[in-house]
């Protein structure tokens, strides 16, 4: 694998937000429908068909590829409306489903053979057994790892599958296996794996009060903060709380995954594309790393390995727009192992 291969996969939370990555060098963009069949349903993002319709032309217009995010899991009683999202994805000519549920891989198989499919990180397939086995099983053409594995079990992954490998490069963090959560589930009664959203807007709240702005999640308080302290969504996995009288995030700090000085590393192993976090962020900060990642690729595919390094702009570019304004390597750096 080389980078000229790697292909840059940005987050489409709206019609904006996809003409903006297409813009600004994506390769590839995800999107979803206004519903729970998507792990992003939030108020105020996602596609209508017309909207849908609109996005996809204008990325094949520029031959850029449109994914389509189906990747909760339906229950009994709605099964009808994820099947409906696939046959419309069949319709509109998408160039690949993103599927979780075993389920539907099997109604998009036989109803729409001719369906490119890739397994999301919502099926939390860590080893290269479970991802061979939905490749014989449904055909699936690549796999999105989920952020827990180190660079050796990704590469290990890689060596021992005919499957294309995607990767988080750039985004937001989760503590749960992969937005499995079960924390906003307990808080609000919705699961985010079925209705699509982790700690959905109906439930938070901004309060300013004299001890400083609280935010809330079904009337739990996540977090406070001081005057001028920027005051962020309230998830129960990123809030501050009082634990044998120390105040401090409890369970995982504010931060964002960056890969971008790994970038060789992952082109040595043969990663076949890099996917960005944000689907429920703007279309300028779409902007912003997209240009960064597009540009990172572009000199590691002109100059090769050797010749590449990550430039301060880039990085600098990127702290605005990461949780915390800080970053992390996460699981891919373990200096244990």
């Amino acid at each position: 694998m080389n980078a000229s291969q790697i292909e840059l996969v940005c987050p489409a939370g709206s019609l904006p937000a996809l003409k903006t990555a297409i813009d600004h060098g994506a390769d590839c963009v995800y999107l979803g429908f206004k519903d729970a069949t998507n792990a992003r349903n939030f108020s105020g993002l996602n596609f209508d068909p017309p909207q849908m319709r609109e996005g996809i032309a204008y990325a094949h217009a520029r031959g850029k590829k449109v994914l389509l995010a189906l990747n909760t899991y339906p229950q009994t009683g709605n099964w009808a409306s994820w099947i409906q999202a696939i046959d419309r994805a069949a319709e509109f000519g998408l160039d690949a489903l993103i599927l979780a549920d075993p389920g539907l891989m099997a109604y998009a198989t036989k109803t729409h053979p001719q369906l490119r499919l890739h397994l999301s990180v919502q099926g939390s397939a860590t080893s290269y057994e479970a991802i061979n086995y939905y490749r014989e099983r449904f055909g699936i053409q690549r796999a999105v790892l989920p952020r827990v594995l180190s660079m050796a079990q990704v590469e290990s992954v890689i060596a021992n599958t005919s499957v294309e490998i995607e990767v988080f490069g750039f985004g937001g963090l989760c503590v749960m296996v992969e937005g499995r959560c079960a924390l906003s589930a307990y808080a609000t009664g919705e699961s985010p794996n079925c209705n699509g959203a982790c700690s959905p807007g109906k439930f938070v709240r901004w309060e300013d009060t004299p001890r400083g702005m609280e935010t809330r999640l079904n009337g739990i308080l996540i977090d406070r903060f001081a005057e001028g302290e920027r005051a962020g969504y309230p998830t129960l996995c990123k809030g501050r709380f009082e634990v044998n009288d120390e105040t401090y995030y409890a369970l995982e700090e504010p931060t964002s995954l960056n890969t971008l000085e790994l970038l060789p590393e992952l082109a040595r192993i043969g990663i076949r594309a890099i996917k960005i976090e944000g689907r429920q962020r703007s279309p300028a900060y779409v902007a912003q790393v997209t240009k960064v990642w597009r540009a990172a690729l572009d000199k590691l595919k002109s100059g090769g390995a050797d010749a590449f390094s990550v430039l301060p702009s880039w990085m600098a570019e990127l702290n605005k727009v990461s949780e915390g304004q800080s970053h992390t390597l996460g699981a891919y750096y373990r200096p244990w192992k």
